[in-house]
């Protein structure tokens, strides 16, 4: 490793758990160390930047997240015919309670996936080959969808839908939490690492800058991914085009499974940069005593244990898991409206995309503008994301009244998908940079994953609930489920709002990483002894 510039004290590599531990006391001391040091071989560099960016462009969702659903949808309700039901896990089911119920299947197994994967993320420098490979199975499961698309094979596409849900979210969930590590490695902040040290700037203007750079990093991924989305939907409207899905049911199913696996094949080059030029940054060494299957078990149990001394990050999880249960849910039923509205026809579905993706990009890049050019804190802009949400919902819950509006006509959908675009899909980025905020240095992968696990949860509850509602409801009414999202969502909104202090976060982040330093010192020290 390279000897640090002068003036730096000597500090563990850029994603060492040790660092930060001196956040604590350094307000005291004449000669404050920076909370992050730099290793001049493993500086961000413009094209890892933007191979990160690149990697999200294919891994946009249109694969196994918007089409796959459609395809699955459209198959059950061919198969279901007049009866509008089918035999789904010894009971029958409308196609909105099938839906439902394959998504908490979906959701129930990625905690498992994640308990596993996300304990060991954060040691050693083989992490990005975890992303290798989960991406490498939700390639072959996008392609996969080439042979399902008659509605005799309709349980065949339930299973590749489910696997499919747990890919997607499984890649995107280990492709975002290298996000804070590419941020506090980049040249703009090692400056002001280098400024702080020696006073010339406070370090809540330090906290500042890391705040600004990391929600620079994570809007600008996802700004940049609805542009390169925009152009891959144009070119699969041709793709349609060319295979006249208008031409007759048979045509329009095999339309959406050759969309699939053309997106696919898009992600599959749009990954392969990130896969080569990602720099394999060391992570935590592993405690003494201990092996790589040890440290995971002994992680998440530390994690778990110890998150009650995180108050700030633990009241932020607990909204995160009801915000996250109303936002998934409503997607998934209005996603549901929708589709019924305009008949699953393929290309009014792609138009929908193409809309709500351009609406994405101007909604995410104004709030990026307006933080940037007004100095607001990540807390500010998730505030009025949440509004949005909330918003949404009361839009829906007017539908269980009134056929007149509440997502009941073509043109609501129209509307909706700009609406969503521009106030509420800021969401997905800022929730990303709220989780970076109560982490603490060097414990990403864990604490994403285990933000993962909560966000699944709260996906596998909700979708239950709401199949629930749809269920007893008299009329088997399918926007029933707003009563219970439109009150969820409020309810996290008071609490996110009212309790959530990322001031007090650092502190006790600091503390946190304090003691987990003590401890291994001393379990070093008395392997050592033995």
């Amino acid at each position: 490793m390279a000897a640090p510039d002068p003036g730096f004290a000597m500090m563990p590599t850029a994603e060492d758990p040790a660092k930060g531990v001196l956040e604590a006391s350094e307000y005291e001391t004449e000669h404050p160390v920076a909370p992050d040091q730099f290793d001049p071989n493993y500086e961000t560099s413009r094209w890892e930047i933007w191979a990160y960016y690149a990697y999200y462009i294919g891994n946009n969702g249109l694969t196994l997240f918007n089409f796959a659903p459609t395809a699955f949808q459209n198959l059950l309700y061919q198969a279901a015919g007049d009866n509008t039901t089918l035999l789904f896990m010894g009971s029958q089911r409308t196609i909105n309670s099938i839906v439902l119920l394959s998504n908490g299947i979906s959701f129930a197994i990625q905690i498992v996936l994640f308990l596993i994967i996300g304990s060991y993320a954060d040691f050693g420098s083989s992490r990005p080959n975890i992303l290798i490979v989960l991406s490498i199975f939700a390639f072959a499961i996008g392609f996969g969808w080439l042979g399902l698309h008659t509605p005799d094979k309709w349980e065949a596409a339930t299973g590749l839908y489910i696997v499919g849900l747990i890919a997607y979210q499984s890649t995107l969930t280990f492709w975002t939490a290298a996000f804070p590590g590419l941020a506090r490695n980049t040249p703009q902040l090692r400056a002001k690492a280098e400024e702080y040290s020696v006073g010339t700037i406070s370090r809540d203007e330090y906290d500042f800058a890391d705040m600004m750079q990391r929600s620079q990093l994570s809007n600008m991924a996802f700004y940049i991914q609805s542009l390169g989305e925009i152009v891959i939907l144009a070119v699969i409207v041709g793709v349609m085009y060319g295979v006249n899905v208008n031409a007759s049911v048979a045509n329009n199913n095999w339309g959406l499974s050759v969309l699939i696996a053309f997106a696919t094949g898009v992600w599959v080059l749009l990954a392969i940069p990130w896969f080569v030029i990602e720099k394999r940054r060391p992570g935590q060494p592993l405690p003494a005593n201990m092996n790589i299957v040890m440290v995971g078990f002994w992680q998440l149990y530390r994690a778990l244990t110890q998150i009650w001394k995180l108050k700030q990050s633990l009241i932020y999880l607990i909204g995160y898991f009801l915000l996250g249960d109303s936002l998934n849910t409503t997607v998934t039923v209005i996603a549901t409206l929708q589709n019924s509205i305009v008949a699953y026809d393929t290309l009014t579905l792609t138009y929908l995309l193409l809309e709500g993706i351009a609406a994405q990009a101007v909604g995410i890049y104004s709030f990026w503008w307006i933080q940037q050019k007004l100095a607001l804190s990540t807390k500010t802009m998730f505030n009025c994301v949440m509004i949005g949400i909330i918003l949404l919902d009361g839009w829906g819950m007017i539908g269980i009244w009134t056929t007149s509006f509440g997502f009941h006509h073509v043109w609501e959908v129209w509307v909706y998908q700009t609406f969503y675009g521009l106030f509420v899909c800021p969401w997905y980025s800022y929730s990303q940079i709220m989780i970076s905020e109560v982490t603490p240095r060097g414990k990403e992968f864990l604490f994403f994953s285990l933000f993962s696990i909560v966000g699944k949860t709260s996906s596998f509850i909700g979708p239950l609930v709401s199949s629930a509602i749809i269920d007893a409801s008299p009329t088997q009414n399918n926007s029933t489920p707003f009563y219970f999202l439109f009150g969820l969502s409020l309810v996290s909104f008071v609490g996110l709002w009212w309790f959530v202090d990322l001031g007090k976060s650092r502190v006790e982040q600091a503390r946190f990483l304090e003691e987990e330093r003590a401890l291994r010192e001393k379990r070093e020290e008395g392997a050592w002894e033995s």
